[in-house]
């Protein structure tokens, strides 16, 4: 059990091997996982930015996601075969539903960051964080969104997660560092003892604090 999201980065951090600060980025997966890595980002002493997924819904069924989309200049969708096949849709099709989740990422983007540019991931050693994992779907979609960015090794580091979904990821990732992973997995929120939802202001706070270290 955690106390908050400051108390799982600080565990985290601890668990991390040795870093070089000037060869990693730490890269979160808003909102949850910015007050996370931004202890781990401080720790290290190395840059801090965000990685934007979005689910991509079924038409009619937004809650089911076919896909997970991340920014960039060349996106990453990364597709959920099994529900593509059974909604008999195709990559066509799904980059079409992706679009909005697109110009979604575009606004949030600008709103969280203005005009300043994500910070180079190439060759580098980033360490992917978030509050917890449960599907895995967008951690995937991120972890490949940056390998395409050139990143050199993939660090996940989360406070807790279900071992499968945790298995899964072991094919997109150079390491993962899981603190928890209960038997039977519940939601994310229950392994905290304060699980408060980050607000958009709190993101954008961190990020300006990261940008002025």
């Amino acid at each position: 059990m955690f106390r908050d999201r400051n108390d799982a980065g600080r565990q985290l951090l601890h668990r991390l091997p040795p870093l070089d600060p000037a060869e990693t980025v730490v890269i979160a997966l808003p909102r949850g996982g910015v007050p996370v890595a931004e202890v781990i980002a401080q720790g290290i002493t190395a840059p801090l930015d965000v990685v934007f997924v979005r689910k991509v819904g079924l038409p009619g069924q937004r809650e089911l996601a076919v896909a997970a989309v991340t920014n960039g200049d060349s996106p990453v969708l990364t597709v959920n075969e099994e529900v593509a096949r059974h909604a008999g849709l195709d990559s066509e099709r799904i980059w079409v539903l992706a679009q909005a989740e697109l110009e979604t990422i575009a606004r949030r983007r600008a709103q969280y960051l203005g005009t300043r540019v994500p910070v180079p991931v190439k060759d580098k050693t980033v360490v992917v964080v978030d509050d917890g994992i449960a599907t895995g779907a967008t951690m995937r979609a991120s972890l490949r969104s940056l390998r395409k960015r050139g990143a050199a090794r993939l660090i996940v580091a989360v406070p807790v997660g279900p071992e499968e979904t945790l298995v899964e990821l072991h094919g997109e990732a150079d390491e993962i560092i899981c603190l928890a992973t209960p038997r039977p997995f519940r939601a994310v929120g229950l392994h905290y003892q304060r699980f408060d939802q980050v607000t958009d202001e709190e993101v954008i706070a961190a990020l300006s604090r990261a940008t002025a270290r």
